[in-house]
């Protein structure tokens, strides 16, 4: 890009010099006719030298008058400090206001802008350039680089610091005591602590005929020593089928008293959990010991490194599963912009409002941006830069000047030998 703006100005420079020889060269070419004219009559007295050395005279007055009219605006003529020149230097303050002025007065006015915001169709336009393959496989690609990129460079305390934050701030407000009593009323809801309470009763009933022999060694010890052995183990072998039996009897009816009772207790234990002062101060200890600042700040980083991770692995992969999700809504939302007539109409209705919206009202800070940009260039810096835009064009005011001047002149002295 600036190398590119380094030509333009260089082609400008060489059309600026080129124009300003050329009026140059017709100034000089009227002071060699002027000065052939004069050493002509003071050996001849032709008619014509007469009405020559006027049109020169008159062209050489011209070209001087404007040269030193279009030099005044971008310098001082031949270096010289005459008041009122070096115009542009000079006024490099009012000619940023005046400029930004007339570019918001001229310009940026509802009267102006408003046919050219009535025309816009971007929808249309975007739907046309996103129903191609090829732009669609682009958008992606540049929109997975930009992603990359700003997840590669982005400031992880900052992000990691906010995660805690708001995980704090959330945290703050949960109650503890409750959260976990409406998760053991879903579980009652639900029927799964059913489910548990059957697999711990299959467990015990198994692990109690499973230690039969364990049993019978403990009423082997718990017995008076005048007791058979025989009778103890017969004693020992009817208390395991007895407790695996009653075990089975739960576990096989729904409707059973201790069923009943511990679904009644766990009811009344969730009430509790959720009412009670006790539970949710012990809660709240719990939960402010496990999450303090310093562990919340530790957790968010570990979240955001392997987040970041993640998705900076998926965005370099070909075909990931994030590309093909975002290649897949563009390309949706293009056949639907396609398709759906009333879907341009209100994008393209909203475009128009905000940007006629937010240029109208901005139209001020565009003035200031233009005034303060001029403004702000170094006097010569500004000089130069008009001069390359205009300079050129205004050498043709001085060859105007010239050819004028001296048709003036003719015209005067052609008049002057008539009377």
């Amino acid at each position: 890009m600036k190398s590119e703006i380094r030509s333009t100005d260089a082609l400008k420079a060489a059309q600026l010099k080129k124009h300003k020889a050329l009026a140059t060269g017709l100034f000089l070419l009227m002071t060699l006719v002027f000065l052939g004219c004069v050493y002509l009559l003071k050996s001849r007295t032709d008619l014509w030298i007469g009405y020559v050395k006027a049109f020169a005279e008159a062209a050489m007055v011209g070209a001087l008058a404007d040269w030193f009219a279009v030099t005044a605006l971008f310098h001082h003529p031949m270096g010289l400090p005459i008041p009122h020149t070096n115009l542009i230097e000079h006024s490099k303050k009012s000619i940023g206001d005046n400029l930004g002025n007339f570019v918001v007065s001229n310009f940026l006015n509802a009267k102006t802008l408003r046919p050219y915001i009535e025309r816009l169709e971007l929808s249309s336009v975007a739907a046309a350039w996103l129903i191609k393959p090829q732009n669609v496989e682009l958008l992606v690609t540049e929109a997975s680089r930009l992603l990359k990129r700003m997840i590669e460079t982005s400031d992880a305390p900052m992000i990691t610091g906010f995660i805690a934050r708001k995980a704090g701030e959330l945290l703050d407000g949960v109650r503890l005591n409750e959260v976990v009593a409406n998760g053991l009323g879903l579980i009652v809801q639900r029927g799964d602590h059913e489910r548990v309470l059957n697999f711990v009763l299959g467990k015990v009933r198994n692990y109690v005929m499973d230690n039969e022999a364990l049993v019978k060694q403990r009423v082997k010890e718990q017995s008076h020593f005048l007791i058979p052995g025989f009778v103890n183990n017969y004693i020992a072998a009817k208390l395991t089928s007895g407790i695996a039996t009653y075990l089975q009897e739960i576990e096989k009816d729904p409707q059973h008293k201790i069923r009943k009772d511990f679904n009644r207790q766990l009811a009344v234990f969730t009430e509790t959990l959720k009412t009670s002062p006790e539970w949710q101060r012990d809660l709240e200890s719990l939960k402010n010991d496990l999450l303090t600042p310093q562990k919340l700040e530790q957790y968010a980083g570990d979240i955001w490194q392997r987040l970041q991770a993640q998705v900076l692995q998926d965005l370099s992969a070909e075909d990931s599963a994030l590309r093909r999700y975002f290649k897949k809504s563009v390309e949706e939302l293009a056949v639907s912009l396609q398709q759906d007539a009333e879907m341009r109409t209100k994008i393209d209705r909203w475009i128009r409002y905000n940007a006629y919206y937010y240029i109208l009202r901005n139209t001020k800070q565009a003035g200031t941006l233009i005034s303060n940009t001029v403004g702000n260039w170094e006097g010569k810096e500004l000089s130069n830069k008009l001069e390359l835009e205009v300079g050129k064009d205004l050498q043709f005011i001085r060859i105007n000047g010239t050819l004028v001047g001296g048709m003036v002149g003719l015209l005067i002295y052609t008049i002057s030998r008539l009377l």
